[in-house]
């Protein structure tokens, strides 16, 4: 579940549409890959997609290792109930407890944990259990090799930019949520065009007529943005995306903009069933009017890497670069 806040909680700053001045420092630059653990990792927290075939051996296996090595092991309660243990968290408290949170799964499952340790930062390992698989660094086959390293220390730490988003609407917050890939503005459900307005530091940019447009981080550029015509964008680019869904103008394109700029996204047609989705995974419906506030998040999902293996390595294998046809 995406860390998606009340209505009445308070808006997130972003900069002031009239003077461009930020009315909360931007976050600290840090330096991108870390080789030093900051923390000792003795909690280790275990996120996994339950549905996942094979699941519960792998899960049971991964414990038992970590607790001869004198790990703590955490599980939020519906984990631990797949290899028949009781632990009373909830996926935030596990996430709270953790040193370090290991996921199971796909790519949906790392953004989730992304967003369940979005404050602490701690190191997340994604072991790929899905399909394409771009976050996720390791195979099953060899976690455990991985995983002595990570002990000694020997990795690197690659954080990643993350997008803080707010809906309002008649001068009211409705919602926000904080992603890693993307916010996707769209048509919804029904197979008609929306019609939205885009500004970018308060200076108006283009009306757009499609089925709608993605914002992506550089992490996202590999993920729906991809598949809709979009560019792929090195992590450790400062960027943000937009990439138009089906645009009824040819003209529109993909644009790259600056991470340090503030995105306005209007919803300007009276379109039944337009909705923002956060990570393609929670959705919020919007009526005409609602505005879409984008900015970087001061935050940094902080994702565990070995320097064998670079991003062009992961681009070449999951997109099969050089294989003949």
């Amino acid at each position: 579940m995406p860390h998606l806040y009340a209505s009445h909680a308070p808006a997130p700053p972003f900069i002031d549409k009239n003077s461009g001045v930020p009315i909360e420092s931007p976050f600290p630059r840090a330096v991108r890959f870390r080789t030093k653990p900051r923390v000792i990792m003795k909690t280790i927290g275990i996120l996994t997609k339950p549905k996942f075939p094979d699941v519960k051996p792998i899960l049971k296996d991964l414990v038992s290792w970590l607790r001869e090595r004198e790990k703590t092991v955490v599980l939020d309660n519906k984990t631990a109930a797949l290899i028949g243990e009781t632990m009373p968290h909830q996926k935030p408290q596990m996430a709270a407890l953790a040193d370090m949170l290991i996921v199971l799964g796909g790519d949906g499952t790392m953004l989730n944990a992304a967003r369940l340790v979005e404050e602490r930062e701690i190191p997340i390992l994604g072991v790929n259990m899905g399909g394409l698989g771009f976050l996720t660094e390791v195979s099953v086959e060899t976690l455990y090799p991985t995983l002595t390293k990570i002990f000694a220390g020997e990795y690197h730490v690659d954080e990643r930019m993350m997008l803080r988003a707010r809906i309002d609407r008649h001068g009211e917050h409705v919602a926000h949520a904080t992603v890693l890939n993307d916010v996707v503005v769209s048509k919804g459900t029904l197979a008609r065009m929306i019609e939205i307005q885009i500004s970018i530091n308060g200076q108006f940019v283009t009306r757009l007529r499609g089925d709608g447009l993605i914002i992506a981080t550089a992490t996202g550029s590999t993920a729906y943005s991809l598949s809709a015509g979009g560019p792929i964008i090195n992590p450790s680019v400062e960027a943000l995306m937009l990439t138009p869904i089906c645009p009824h103008t040819l003209a529109h394109r993909p644009l790259v903009i600056p991470s340090t700029v503030t995105l306005e996204v209007v919803l300007t047609g009276k379109d039944e069933g337009a909705m923002t989705t956060f990570d393609g995974q929670v959705g919020i419906a919007m009526v005409q009017g609602d505005t879409v506030t984008i900015g970087a998040s001061e935050h940094r999902t902080r994702l565990i890497r070995f320097p064998d293996h670079t991003y062009y390595d992961v681009l070449r294998r999951k997109l099969r670069w050089g294989d003949s046809w």
